[in-house]
């Protein structure tokens, strides 16, 4: 991690001949937003005096209380290698804050550095390690994404097969650019998926990871002429895109989920992890699959989870225990896709892991066989219930679990239910072209 100082930042600036800095922060849903300013605003902007108009976010703040204040961490500065050489761009990632100085309560990076200051106090740094999927289309005439692809690759294949060797190639080497360690790159199960992993990185890091991530995957993507689309279920009859979430904490630099005495190597902290995991999963599924969409994903038969289980033997339950070198244990939660807002994800999981451990839940019991060939009976005397099925279903149960409530405040509660409910009625409301070619000519 850099360790910038304001006069590391001006230094910068000045010998690189950089020419905009853009100073980025994220939404309650997941979407990055940013203010471009020249250097000439930079110093103003280091000492944490430029201004926003908050209401024009969607769900950030009222008109009588909209003027927000942009503070840059210094350590999030960063140099857009696909940028110009000269007059370069350069970003820096901020928190939001209000008129009065205090940090902003719904400002999705605070809610996880908040739970990250929890697990500190108990003595825990919080790892995670993503996975992210997506999906490169081409665009029509008119530079209109579309879901088409011509390619039939499918996993690990190469070219000629993988029509996005190329434009992944080129994602890799910008992220690498970035500081970013790529651990693997690789065609996907469908035509067209893809999927690049980098390292293991503090919550927060990883956070903003992701979010740089995305940002340089679309802006490389369409320089080759393609769509990246991070939408869950773009096609159907195909494997949907997923964010699988590996989690693990530390003390003092040293794995607390490690344990060589126990068969399946995992120690007390991370079976209550897990068990916290698995009590609050259908309240974290409305933050961790945010959109419609995400639920055609979380359907038998295409790889994703449907039923709440653990495993450390199979791939086919919500969770389940990587293998990994002895002192490198850690959980996969399966269920996350791309569309979440990072933040907001690993704040929930982190939470509903460290009340696991505060009052040491454990799991049920786990099941290493292939859940979907297990009976109805059978899946239900092993405790295996359903995920949420739809948003609205994710929805009553985040409404229901008082303890995930309060990780996000009251007021990022309310406005998330309230936009997420209407985004469910409004998907409701609608006549599909599945229900036309289905009903109209019959009924």
């Amino acid at each position: 991690m850099n360790n910038y100082t304001r006069e590391d930042i001006l230094q910068m600036v000045e010998e690189e001949d950089v020419g905009f800095i853009r100073l980025q922060f994220t939404d309650i849903f997941g979407t990055l937003k940013n203010v471009a300013i020249t250097t000439s605003q930079l110093e103003k902007a280091l000492n944490n005096q430029c201004m926003f108009d908050g209401s024009s976010i969607e769900g950030f703040a009222r008109v009588e209380d909209s003027d927000m204040y942009l503070y840059p961490d210094l350590n999030t500065f960063e140099i857009f290698p696909w940028r110009p050489q000269q007059g370069k761009v350069a970003r820096l990632i901020c928190e939001v804050h209000k008129a009065d100085g205090t940090p902003f309560e719904s400002d999705p990076r605070y809610v996880l550095k908040k739970v990250i200051e929890e697990a500190k106090e108990m003595g825990y740094q919080f790892n995670v390690g993503p996975e992210c999927e997506f999906f490169l289309f081409h665009m029509d005439d008119d530079s209109v994404p579309t879901t088409i692809s011509h390619e039939r690759a499918t996993y690990f294949d190469l070219g000629p097969l993988d029509f996005g060797e190329n434009a992944r190639r080129d994602m890799v080497l910008t992220m690498e650019d970035m500081g970013f360690v790529i651990e693997a790159s690789h065609h996907e199960m469908s035509p067209a998926q893809h999927e690049i992993d980098f390292q293991y990185d503090e919550a927060l890091s990883a956070a903003d990871n992701i979010m740089t991530f995305k940002l340089v995957v679309k802006t490389i993507a369409k320089r080759h002429g393609l769509h990246a689309s991070f939408m869950p279920k773009p096609k159907y009859g195909e494997n949907g895109s997923g964010m699988h979430t590996n989690m693990s904490l530390s003390r003092d630099g040293v794995n607390v989920f490690s344990d060589s005495s126990d068969e399946k190597g995992l120690s007390k902290e991370a079976y209550y992890f897990i068990g916290g995991i698995m009590k609050h999963i259908k309240a974290l599924t409305f933050i961790t699959n945010p959109i419609v969409n995400s639920y055609k994903r979380l359907v038998p038969g295409f790889e994703a989870p449907v039923y709440i289980a653990w495993s450390a033997k199979n791939r086919t339950p919500l969770i389940r225990i990587p293998t990994a070198p002895e002192g490198e244990e850690r959980i996969e939660l399966r269920s996350p896709d791309p569309s979440a807002n990072p933040y907001l994800a690993f704040a929930v999981c982190l939470a509903a892991g460290l009340d696991g451990i505060r009052n040491k839940i454990m799991p049920p019991k786990s099941i290493d066989c292939n859940i979907f060939e297990m009976t109805e009976e059978e899946r239900a005397a092993a405790g295996a219930e359903l995920l949420p099925r739809t948003l609205l279903e994710a929805a009553q149960a985040f409404e229901e679990d008082t303890y995930i409530k309060n990780v996000l405040g009251d007021d990022l509660t309310e406005k998330y239910i309230k936009v997420k409910t209407e985004e469910y009625m409004n998907y409701r409301n609608q006549v599909t072209d599945w229900e036309i070619t289905k009903y109209l000519h019959v009924i």
